[in-house]
């Protein structure tokens, strides 16, 4: 293969399919859903803060329709089998729809949607979400370690934003099991409503990290429509993932100091 060859298939993507236009229509649809219970928030009114508000319906189907959209597009630039990356989003796209339903059924139902296993109804809301969060870790995790394995097509700066954002991701992952399993333990040894609360030093942390996976491959694509140089390129994707790591200790520290 000739280096210009050579250089051309490391920059292509692979194209739009079936099960990519499904996540980015899905995740469209959450996406809206969240912004719809913001419009809710601000008719009903109630507490922003707590496990009863229309904050979380608001955050987790912005939070989870973006991640989705996110996932679909940057797992195009990995070298990942085809089919493997179909089953793979389309059990990611699944699991979206299942959280953010539970999430916000609960919200409608005025109850709290983790941690809650005061009713059959409760309990088994709340250990589908925590179902559903560890087939994300693993679907996640697959990704994440295709993208370290090999590295990944795209313009410059691109495999460098997309193995920061996967890291980051992880970090975000970690810190939401951490805070799953604290509240499992609060909860199994009576302490239900320290259960909502004792999460609360890692959410910072937890909401900046996921969307780096987003962010960083987003400003390698709009670098690649400008006429710097490939070096200069990826210099700004390596300082925008240095500041996205200091902002992700930044969150971490806030959340320490004001939990």
């Amino acid at each position: 293969m000739s280096a210009t060859a050579a250089a051309t298939a490391v920059s292509r993507r692979v194209p739009v399919r079936g099960a990519e236009r499904l996540s980015y229509a899905v995740g469209a649809v959450l996406v809206g859903s969240g912004l719809f219970h913001l419009a809710v928030f601000a008719v009903d009114g109630g507490p922003w803060d707590g496990p009863m508000s229309w904050r979380k319906p608001f955050t987790f189907g912005v939070s989870f329709g973006l991640t989705l959209i996110a996932l679909a597009w940057v797992t195009s630039f990995l070298r990942i089998g085809e089919r493997t990356r179909t089953v793979l989003l389309a059990l990611f796209t699944a699991d979206c729809v299942l959280e953010v339903t539970g999430i916000t059924v609960q919200a409608w139902r005025h109850v709290p949607s983790h941690f809650d296993m005061e009713t059959p109804v409760n309990t088994a809301v709340a250990m589908s979400l925590a179902v559903g969060g560890g087939l994300l870790v693993v679907v996640l995790t697959v990704f994440a370690a295709a993208a370290f394995r090999e590295p990944p097509a795209g313009p410059a700066g691109m495999a460098l934003a997309l193995r920061a954002g996967f890291a980051l991701l992880m970090v975000g992952l970690l810190s939401g099991a951490a805070m799953i399993a604290r509240g499992v333990v609060d909860t199994r040894t009576g302490h239900q409503q320290e259960a909502y609360h004792s999460t609360g030093d890692l959410k910072p942390l937890h909401g900046v990290s996921l969307h780096a996976v987003l962010v960083l491959p987003a400003l390698a694509w709009l670098l690649s429509r400008t006429s710097w140089s490939r070096a200069v390129r990826q210099r700004i994707v390596l300082a925008a993932a240095l500041a996205y790591v200091a902002a992700a200790a930044g969150a971490l520290c806030w959340g320490l100091a004001t939990a």
